[in-house]
């Protein structure tokens, strides 16, 4: 059975472009008589704000998007815990207490997400203690794993490369875990067969296809689709004060028309989800 999932951050309201990849979920699991979940990943600290969850189960409803809400991250910190002990295990982690200025002074390239890290903990091996990360050792991870492929149904197979991330953070100071090792480990759990999410984490898939292999998790197929942007063609952001779904449902907006206006956007970006959702751009 086809299983998707939306994920969204209590951190901020949902806004249009939430709705558009909630939908490209919803209608990817219907067309396959499938199923449709809601998980609230609440593990950001203090910017994790539970009042929103309520707000984000009322928007799904106004736009007529039926779901099964699955257990929130915050009931989860255990099986991440478990999983980072795991690869600890494996000797590919190991604790870091660089700050992110440091990282950005010492770095000597950039991968997707900002400087590399250079390696400064890897070779000086600080004591771990309560106000360490832990970092993936890429080199020693991705020898271990070999070579790894992953299927986007919009752009077909996949080699993975995570070592264009270098030393990711598995394992933060701030919160129980990255999201990189969060969401992989969440989308196993609820037996998600198709992620669906924007292109601007389509590189995140190779370091989550790494982790997928190391933990000996099931490989779903993943589907990243374009992102609504504003007229300067940034992407819509709760930050920059997108337009909340929350204030169109309270000022009395139609959302069964939000929703219809939404799937015409992907119908005119040539991502029908009826009949054209398997479709190389």
């Amino acid at each position: 059975m086809t299983v998707t999932r939306f994920a969204p951050s209590p951190n901020g309201p949902l806004h249009l472009g939430h709705a558009f990849s909630a939908i490209v979920a919803h209608d990817r699991a219907i067309r396959d008589q499938g199923e449709f979940l809601l998980r609230i990943e609440d593990i950001d600290g203090a910017r994790s704000r539970p009042e929103l969850a309520a707000e984000f189960r009322e928007d799904l409803d106004w736009l007529r998007l039926s779901y099964r809400e699955v257990a929130p991250q915050s009931s989860r910190v255990g099986d991440y815990r478990t999983a980072a002990n795991e690869l600890r295990a494996m000797g590919i982690l190991y604790p870091c207490t660089c700050t992110r200025a440091e990282v950005a002074a010492a770095a000597v390239a950039h991968g997707p997400d900002g400087p590399l890290y250079p390696g400064t903990c890897l070779r000086r091996g600080p004591t771990p203690g309560p106000q360490v990360a832990w970092r993936l050792d890429m080199e020693q991870a991705t020898l271990l794993a070999g070579e790894l492929e992953w299927t986007d149904e919009r752009h077909g197979v996949q080699i993975a490369t995570p070592e264009i991330f270098g030393d990711v953070i598995l394992w933060r100071k701030d919160a129980p875990a990255s999201y990189h090792l969060a969401v992989t480990l969440d989308d196993a759990t609820d037996g998600v067969t198709h992620v669906t999410r924007g292109m601007d984490l389509f590189r995140a898939t190779h370091i989550h296809r790494l982790l997928q292999h190391l933990l000996g998790l099931p490989v779903p197929v993943w589907h990243h689709h374009p992102l609504l942007v504003e007229a300067d063609g940034r992407k819509l952001a709760k930050r920059r004060d997108a337009p909340a779904l929350a204030d169109r449902r309270r000022a009395g907006e139609d959302g069964r028309a939000v929703a219809a206006e939404v799937r015409a956007t992907l119908f005119d970006t040539g991502i029908s989800l009826s009949d054209a959702i398997d479709q190389c751009p």
